[in-house]
């Protein structure tokens, strides 16, 4: 094993300022791989995990509501180097459990600082560093850590609150209003008539988890959403378990069977989305029966993978739809009521309890307050480059994952990329590098952070403004093609003029 006293030990300068190689924002499952590939990768850089949170785990510790689980299969979910053993969908406690594992594995605890928020960072291009001020503990004391490079795996939404419209009359509601990312320990459901606001993966979660508990729970939805409903296991890896097969040959081995078919899904849904919208209403129909109107509830007006796709294990809401313990409203809410919600249709749904589970508030880079030599960083106003790095930005890298894909596929390929971007800069003697759009790029258009021809989930369209812009030309964007991204990235010549190295 190699030695990584280096690393565990940060020089301190300026007095009480500790300084570290590299910084990593978020100890969810983005900042434990990118912990894990400094680890593993760069074991002569010294480096640290800062977590606003008091654990690990990001997304996962967070959210508490009822049933609270994947949304895609862990086997591409899980890290590439630690093979994932239990049912492709994977509660959050499943994915905690995984996550500690990877941490105590690989001893990644003594890296990481929970209870650090970060407020301010600065770049300096005099002392060619980032210094990163917040507050840490309980009594919020303030410290100052410098740091080479910023690697920013904090997420892209904002922890302290859900999204919720502000619709009108919601005072008058004499019920209760929770949003999933919130969800409060003392609510008790039993009983009661609940509303879930919403149509995506957290609102299929809910409503088979609560329907139990529950009177009657009421899917309220503006329009459908495509899912896949399925088993939850892998007959691939179950096959391969029972002719005792390795469990890194069984990891490996089903994640590429997943990520084929994943990719003919993707090819298809371009080529012939009819087809696949067919396939794909034929599987909830099975569950809903033939008299179930399928094209006003389960029918989107969007085709199929412009929104992300959720996989419901084993139908479970369908099933709970389909015996009457929940039910579906497909309408507009025209406000909102003493006993309970007026949609436009003229119909009122009454309600002891109202579940907003209509979106995140997106956070671009944490709301960390950023500026270079003094001058705050306004992020529309860069372009991206890959999706990972920004014009005029030194030292920084930013894992946003997959749309289609598994989130962490980009954080093992991130990893790989900054483990070879820091060693070129080492040995090359360059004490940072900034993107440049390149003489023969100047005259590209320029477009918001993604096309939503391509891709436009509400969380994205209501924040554009706050995101960076994209070139015309794809290394200047966030593809969301893992398929061609995968053989591209690890061939980025570092020597291209776009990157600005200074020594």
């Amino acid at each position: 094993m190699a030695d990584t006293s280096v690393a565990t030990k940060p020089s301190t300068q300026n007095g009480a300022t500790e300084h570290f190689d590299v910084l990593i924002v978020g100890a969810g499952i983005s900042g434990v791989g990118a912990a894990y590939h400094m680890k593993d990768q760069c074991p002569d850089k010294s480096y640290v995990v800062l977590e606003g949170l008091d654990t690990f785990g990001g997304t996962w510790a967070m959210h508490k509501y009822p049933g609270i689980r994947s949304d895609s299969d862990l086997y591409t979910f899980g890290y590439r180097f630690k093979p994932w053993t239990g049912a492709p969908i994977a509660t959050a406690q499943e994915i905690l459990t995984y996550m500690g594992e990877v941490i105590d594995e690989n001893d990644l605890g003594q890296h990481i600082r929970y209870k650090h928020k970060i407020i301010n960072a600065s770049w300096s291009n005099k002392d060619q560093q980032w210094t990163i001020e917040g507050t840490k503990g309980d009594d919020n004391q303030p410290y100052k850590i410098t740091a080479n490079f910023l690697w920013m795996c904090q997420g892209y939404y904002r922890h302290s609150e859900g999204y919720t419209p502000d619709w009108e009359g919601m005072d008058d509601f004499e019920g209760r209003i929770v949003h999933p990312q919130t969800w409060p320990e003392d609510i008790d459901l039993k009983g009661k008539n609940v509303i879930v606001i919403g149509s995506g993966a957290t609102a299929a979660t809910l409503v088979p988890a609560i329907a139990g508990d529950c009177n009657h729970v009421t899917l309220l939805q503006r329009s459908p959403t495509y899912f896949i409903p399925g088993r939850n296991e892998n007959e691939l890896a179950d096959q391969l378990r029972a002719l005792k097969v390795d469990e890194h040959w069984i990891h490996e081995i089903t994640r590429r069977k997943i990520l084929a078919d994943q990719a003919e899904l993707t090819r298809l849904s371009f080529e012939e989305p009819e087809l696949v919208k067919a396939e794909l209403l034929a599987g909830v129909k099975a569950f809903l029966g033939e008299d179930f109107d399928m094209e006003k509830h389960f029918t989107p007006k969007y085709l199929p993978w412009r929104q992300r796709i959720a996989f419901v294990p084993d139908g479970d809401i369908f099933k709970g739809i389909a015996s009457g313990k929940a039910s579906v409203v497909t309408d507009e809410i025209d406000r909102f009521t003493k006993e309970g919600i007026l949609l436009k249709s003229g119909e009122t749904l009454k309600a002891d309890i109202i579940i907003t589970a209509t979106g995140f508030n997106l956070s671009v880079l944490g709301d960390i307050n950023f500026a270079i030599d003094g001058k705050p960083l306004n992020f529309a106003d860069t372009v991206t480059y890959r999706g990972m790095m920004f014009t005029g930005i030194p030292n920084m890298l930013w894992v946003f994952g997959y749309f289609r894909a598994s989130w962490t596929l980009r954080v093992d390929l991130l990893g790989d990329f900054v483990a070879r971007l820091l060693k070129h800069m080492t040995k090359i003697g360059a004490k940072s590098v900034t993107m440049e759009i390149t003489d023969k790029d100047k005259g590209m258009k320029l477009d918001t952070w993604i096309d939503p021809e391509n891709f436009n989930p509400g969380y994205l369209m209501r924040s554009m403004n706050l995101l960076p812009k994209r070139g015309e030309k794809h290394e200047w964007q966030h593809t969301q093609d893992y398929w061609t991204e995968r053989e591209e990235i690890p061939e980025i010549d570092l020597t291209d003029e776009a990157f600005v190295y200074r020594k």
